[in-house]
């Protein structure tokens, strides 16, 4: 979907003005893409403004295209659904993009609103630096995704993207290094820069870091990986992440109100730091 307030995907993704917010990011390959578009929905239902897919390097295009269909349709219903009661309110914006977050070139949709078109910028592997980006870029140019450009940067422990994507890891101290990566990022004209601990890690991204990261104008702050609690996400954006990214927190719950609940607590935690 596309949002009613900004003209572009990246409008939206990087008006600060709107302060920090919480994105869910969805595997295709942990899920149905029926089951993938009920907890989209929960999400947002829940406060969450941006709906990531992607995560595994492994998931074909088919499947990713499927996920992001089902997602897509079921938040059309729902804005379809809320134009015919006369009695909604239109509490719940259903106008929330859908953003590939792909492990490489093969788990692409044209269905998407738009793509973290990103670097893995401490990569070992041109592979993860250029390849995969040159392997899409033509696919992606024919279609009607945006690309929104992004430095993308593996924290330790790393988990499964640091092992595959061959990634120096960024070690909770170095702040020195994520100041240049950062400034680099920047020079590069990205627009936004993503610090990851990896999906399911045991620890959240150090704060120190962010904070280096978030002293650079002109880039939008991605945090993720090992956030599991309000006051982890509350952590992260008092350092300056703009965005809180969860995935494993949302396929840990099968029960959608208790998904619901838990992402509304961890949500509304989090939003309290800039009050």
């Amino acid at each position: 979907m596309h949002p009613q307030t900004h003209q572009t995907i990246l409008d939206y993704v990087s008006d600060k003005s709107l302060g920090p917010r919480h994105a869910t990011l969805i595997d295709p390959a942990n899920q149905t893409p029926e089951v993938a578009a009920n907890r989209a929905q929960i999400a947002i239902e829940a406060g969450s403004k941006l709906i990531m897919v992607g995560g595994s390097t492994n998931t074909p295009d088919e499947q990713v295209h499927a996920t992001v269909c089902a997602i897509q349709e079921s938040l059309e219903l729902r804005i379809w659904a809320e134009s015919q009661d006369a009695n909604s309110e239109g509490i719940v914006d259903w106008n929330i993009p859908v953003v590939l977050f792909p492990g490489g070139a093969h788990a692409l949709s044209p269905a998407a609103d738009a793509i973290t078109f990103m670097m893995l910028m401490n990569s070992k592997e041109t592979e993860f630096l250029v390849g995969e980006q040159k392997r899409g870029a033509t696919y992606l140019s024919q279609t009607n995704v945006e690309t929104l450009s992004t430095g993308y940067l593996v924290c330790s422990p790393g988990g499964k993207v640091g092992e595959v994507g061959k990634a120096d890891l960024i070690q909770p101290d170095d702040v020195e290094g994520v100041l240049g990566w950062a400034n680099c990022a920047a020079m590069f004209d990205f627009k936004l820069f993503y610090l990851e601990a990896g999906s399911g890690a045991t620890e959240a991204v150090n704060p120190n870091l962010i904070s280096a990261a978030a002293s650079i104008q002109g880039l939008t702050i991605f945090v993720g990986g090992g956030i599991r609690t309000g006051e982890q996400a509350k952590t992260a954006v008092t350092n300056g992440a703009n965005w809180v990214v969860t995935g494993t927190l949302t396929e840990d719950y099968e029960n959608l109100n208790e998904l619901k609940s838990k992402l509304h607590s961890l949500i509304l935690t989090m939003s309290q730091s800039s009050s």
